[in-house]
């Protein structure tokens, strides 16, 4: 279920990511911050193991952080959640347009549309059982990732890797990874109170199971990364699947297309049902109004010309995640008493901030 969760929308933008600094950097990258995010994800596990059950974050803030830690936590909640629905409606039409418009033509917008105003009507009458298939969406993504390195085998060239630094942009391309991998590896937070009550009996495993539903999604990330950029090379595209056009069986570019527009609207959904209810059930908003300010907010900023998806996600991670996991920290201090290396993991996620938004609004 963790990493299932984990596994959305964030890995498609990493092959291009790895393109552009090499794989070194990418590597280094991906181990660090894996590493960050299982710790922070065990701090939140113990939070979750020393709180009474049937809470979340905003509960967890509120009991440990007093009525400004939850203020701050609902408010970076919607931030959060609002900028991931805007990266699933610009990569969403992308796919959506990847697979229909060499049919029925038509541009971007169209597609983007179309892809936003169906989930925003299932959003609206709340079929909470779609967000159940993101564990399928994880089987569907080792199949298809297998399937494109068995059809691209003969394209696959060690040399389209670059294995040593590749800053174009200098030392500063050192940090184009961060965003996104921590983007691509969080998911896991939003369901590991619900994964306590379900192991209820054997919590003791609790932090074992967290660690190991991080370490899989980055795995399979670092396969991905490995097959699509030593097949697509210099090619290599945004959302991942453009750049193998060309390369590979159109069946095969169809069937990836299908699996991301699949993976992303089913994700779509679980984050707009999360932040209609942040609206509704902790702002007191009604229903009707909650649904539409958390589905205008995405497609207000996506007619306002926000559809770069690296940087989305990049801000989103770097961000909004980054305060989730120092807020995390900061409730785990008040239960272990302990200085050092949450202290150091504070600065880091404060450091990276700073950083993200400067390279956002320049």
């Amino acid at each position: 279920m963790i990493s299932g969760m984990i596994i959305g929308v964030g890995f498609f933008a990493l092959p291009y990511i790895a393109a552009q600094v090499g794989l070194s950097v990418m590597l280094a990258c991906l181990f660090v911050l894996t590493a960050i995010v299982i710790i922070i994800h065990q701090y939140y596990a113990e939070v979750a193991l020393q709180t009474p059950d049937f809470l979340r974050l905003p509960s967890y803030a509120g009991i440990y952080l007093g009525k400004s830690g939850k203020i701050i936590t609902l408010v970076i909640s919607i931030i959060g959640f609002s900028g991931t629905l805007l990266a699933y409606i610009v990569i969403g039409g992308e796919f959506l347009s990847g697979l229909l418009a060499p049919i029925f033509g038509g541009g971007q917008f169209i597609y983007a549309f179309i892809y936003f105003a169906f989930g925003a009507l299932i959003i609206f009458f709340g079929v909470k059982t779609v967000s159940k298939f993101e564990f399928l969406d994880s089987v569907l993504f080792a199949v298809i990732l297998l399937a494109v390195f068995w059809f691209g085998r003969n394209y696959f060239n060690f040399s389209n890797i670059n294995f040593i630094d590749n800053l174009k942009n200098g030392a500063k391309d050192l940090f184009l990874p961060y965003g996104p991998i921590l983007f691509a590896l969080w998911g896991g937070a939003n369901i590991i109170s619900e994964v306590e009550e379900i192991i209820a009996p054997n919590k003791q495993i609790l932090k074992k199971v967290v660690a190991w539903s991080i370490i899989l999604p980055a795995i399979f990330y670092l396969i991905f990364i490995l097959v699509v950029v030593g097949i697509s090379g210099a090619k290599t595209s945004q959302e991942a699947i453009a750049g193998l056009q060309g390369i590979l069986h159109p069946g095969i570019i169809n069937l990836l297309l299908i699996f991301g527009l699949v993976a992303t609207f089913t994700s779509f959904i679980a984050c707009g049902l999360i932040l209609r209810n942040i609206f509704r059930y902790d702002l007191k908003i009604n229903k009707h109004y909650s649904w539409a300010i958390a589905c205008a907010i995405p497609f207000v900023l996506y007619l306002a010309g926000f559809k770069d998806f690296i940087k989305i996600i990049g801000f989103i991670g770097a961000t909004t995640l980054a305060v989730k996991g120092i807020l995390i920290i900061l409730m785990y201090r008040k239960i272990k008493k302990v200085n050092f290396l949450p202290i150091i993991l504070i600065a880091f996620l404060f450091l990276g901030i700073i950083y993200e938004i400067y390279y956002f609004v320049r």
